[in-house]
């Protein structure tokens, strides 16, 4: 498969100059890094992680000041002395939830090392590889010198610092003209550990003419059932920095749906960033549930003309969470379109942030984009920060984009009440439906099922 790399720079990369800034400026993140590149690999792998490491060295962990984090504070984050020695579950007891659409096609990573007696790849297609990068053979891990940390925004300091602790990746590599239809489940599990650092990393490859359905998901032991998890040990905070790198080839197709549900005292802190070339289509639905504070910063870069993107996001905080959405879609060509729609629902105390960019340089003439973030405020004290935007050169394009603040509307829970609904089961049914416009396009039904059912079951997010 060839896919050309764009030019075209990818926002939020926050990229420096190796030559104009001082070494280690970041005793914190110095300290992050000097851990996860304790462990050395061996050739081409290496090189790149020591790549990855020269940049994180010449970086600071951004702060508010910064255009892009003002409104995330990483504060609390600094006072906190993670430990990159995860440890490996005890035992099978008390996993994550499997899917039943995706029983002989799962990957686990516990604590971000690869798990192979809770993971099962078996009767998958001829031309489909779904395994972690050091079961590959050493002709299969060559292939992925060209992918594998080649996507535009590498620079960025927590993509970087993820590249330079790089020791294994979860794979999932399609052939051309291969169709999967059973899902692929990546997923990466978090049990409470003193002060426990992961580096989750994905690379997916999807060549010409393929297909693909992956989920993949950040959850605890307990997995996606009732109600969100609290840990109420102190000091067994996690900190998740996870990077997905997704590539598709011409005419490929990739459904992803993405659910971070993590520790409440958790920190999550993740990148997805997909390239796709001419006449590919791409979906993803990113479900944000869980952590103290989370960020997804979620980038598309067209490669090629009439290229097709859909995203939609569901975000639902409550309590004291953070959860900051950035996203950025580059199309450089002609003829594409992309569809974007994400929602949030916030309770009690909680603070979402959406910031979505669509760039239409001059050359993209017949692009077709539309952006939408819709918020549902359940609480006097929550709070939502949202910019949608458009960055747009071009003068022949279909372009539109905007965002909606409410509240839930007195007179449809009047109404429900007169129908002899009581006016809690009413609010429920109203937060429930607002969520229901997104996970209904998942196409796994017994996830959609799952999420449709933890939305159900959360605790009341109208606390004040």
């Amino acid at each position: 498969m060839s896919i050309q790399i764009s030019p075209s720079p990818i926002p939020n990369s926050n990229a420096v100059s190796l030559t104009s800034t001082l070494l280690d400026r970041d005793d914190y993140l110095t300290g992050l890094l000097n851990q996860v590149t304790a462990t050395k690999t061996e050739g081409w792998l290496q090189e790149l992680r020591q790549s990855a490491a020269n940049w994180v060295r010449h970086s600071i962990l951004p702060t508010t000041r910064e255009e892009e984090w003002r409104f995330t504070d990483l504060s609390s984050l600094r006072q906190i002395q993670f430990n990159f020695q995860p440890g490996e579950i005890s035992n099978a007891e008390g996993t994550p939830l499997s899917l039943p659409e995706a029983l002989k096609s799962r990957l686990v990573f516990v604590n971000g090392k690869f798990a192979p007696t809770l993971s099962a790849i078996a009767n998958l297609s001829p031309g489909v590889k779904v395994s972690n990068l050091a079961s590959l053979s050493a002709d299969n891990r060559e292939h992925l010198k060209q992918y594998l940390a080649q996507t535009e925004g590498a620079q960025e300091v927590f993509t970087a610092l993820n590249t330079a602790g790089i020791n294994d990746v979860a794979v999932v590599w399609v052939s051309k003209n291969v169709e999967v239809e059973t899902p692929i489940h990546l997923q990466f599990v978090t049990v409470a550990e003193p002060s426990i650092f992961s580096l989750p990393r994905c690379l997916v490859v999807a060549e010409a003419g393929s297909s693909l359905i992956l989920v993949e998901e950040y959850t605890t032991p307990s997995g996606l059932v009732g109600n969100f998890v609290e840990n109420t040990t102190p000091e067994f905070v996690g900190f998740t920095n996870a990077v997905t790198e997704i590539w598709l080839g011409e005419n490929a197709q990739v459904n992803h749906t993405r659910i971070q549900r993590e520790y409440l005292a958790d920190f999550h802190i993740g990148k997805t960033a997909v390239t796709q070339a001419r006449d590919s289509r791409y979906t993803c639905h990113a479900i944000t549930l869980g952590a103290k504070l989370s960020r997804h910063n979620l980038e598309i870069l067209q490669t090629g003309e009439q290229t097709q993107t859909t995203l939609n996001g569901l975000t639902i905080i409550s309590g004291k969470q953070l959860s900051d959405t950035h996203s950025a879609i580059a199309l450089n060509y002609p003829h594409g379109t992309s569809d974007q729609l994400h929602k949030c629902i916030v309770g009690d105390r909680a603070h979402a942030v959406f910031n979505g960019k669509v760039l239409v340089p001059k050359r993209a003439q017949l692009t077709n984009a539309s952006q939408l973030n819709r918020n549902l405020l359940l609480s006097s004290k929550a709070r939502v920060d949202t910019k949608p935007q458009l960055e747009i050169t071009a003068d022949n394009v279909k372009c539109a984009h905007g965002a909606t603040v409410s509240q839930l509307e007195d007179d449809e829970i009047f109404y429900l009440q007169s129908r002899g609904i009581d006016e809690n089961d009413a609010r429920k049914l109203l937060i429930n439906a607002f969520a229901a416009e997104i996970i209904n396009q998942i196409p796994v039904p017994s996830l959609r099922e799952i999420l449709l059912n933890t939305v159900n079951n959360l605790k009341s997010l109208t606390n004040d």
